[in-house]
């Protein structure tokens, strides 16, 4: 991935190869762990390097590697602890992705304005607007930074819903469990015509959806509650 860096860094300054790198490294680790089964569903954008704000529910650690396996790059806004994760934590920050410290206002302000910098740049942020995975597995409310990212930049927000990923690694433990998971790209929820007044029914309405996309993915692969 070094090598990847080096040789693309100087005319790719979104870092889109790179990071595409890194999420095939984490596919792969998926592919040889026996005891995942994960999957992607719903809406492909046909343009990848349009940036999008892309919005999911949390799970758990293992949403990374489940939403991966998506077809484009995406910069992960993540709490600063997983960048201090020897190996991935490097390979985050090489990829461009972008650290936080959620009690630390300061360091919120400059990663919501690094996410603006990667949008300019032609690349699509994610961004978890629960802000920490939910202990009993139901929906936290939402934030409304990544919505107000999106209307300011007149840019559209990319739903995606997520289930099974808490089985896969439950909070608080790095073991891997045996899990079918998938992640369901829904269609994207165009801004332009939004402004500063429409965000938190922007918020709630793409909440609604991915509760509901959650709880009919839930039904099909067959976990409870």
């Amino acid at each position: 991935m070094g090598v990847v860096f080096a040789a693309t860094a100087w005319r790719d300054p979104g870092r889109y190869t790179v990071g595409r790198w890194f999420r095939r490294c984490a596919v792969a680790s998926v592919k040889v762990n026996p005891l995942w089964d994960f999957r992607t569903s719903g809406v492909v954008i046909p343009d990848p390097r349009r940036p999008y704000v892309a919005v999911s529910n949390h799970e758990s650690f293992a949403d990374i590697f489940l939403i991966s396996h998506l077809p484009w790059e995406m910069k992960w806004l993540s709490k600063e602890a997983i960048f201090r994760i020897p190996v991935m934590g490097w390979m985050m920050r090489m990829a461009g992705d972008i650290a936080v410290r959620r009690t630390d206002r300061r360091s919120r302000a400059d990663a919501l304005e690094a996410c603006r910098d990667r949008l300019r740049k032609n690349v699509t942020v994610m961004i978890l607007p629960e802000g920490t995975r939910s202990p009993d597995g139901e929906l936290l409310p939402f934030h409304v930074g990544a919505f107000k990212i999106a209307v300011e930049m007149g840019l559209p927000i990319l739903p995606m819903a997520v289930a099974g990923t808490r089985n896969a690694m439950p909070k608080g433990s790095l073991l891997f469990n045996r899990s079918r998971a998938e992640v369901r790209v829904l269609e994207p929820i165009e801004t332009a015509d939004l402004g500063p007044g429409d965000v938190q029914a922007l918020r709630d309405r793409v909440r609604d959806l991915i509760e509901e996309t959650r709880d009919d993915l839930r039904r099909e692969i067959g976990i409870a509650g």
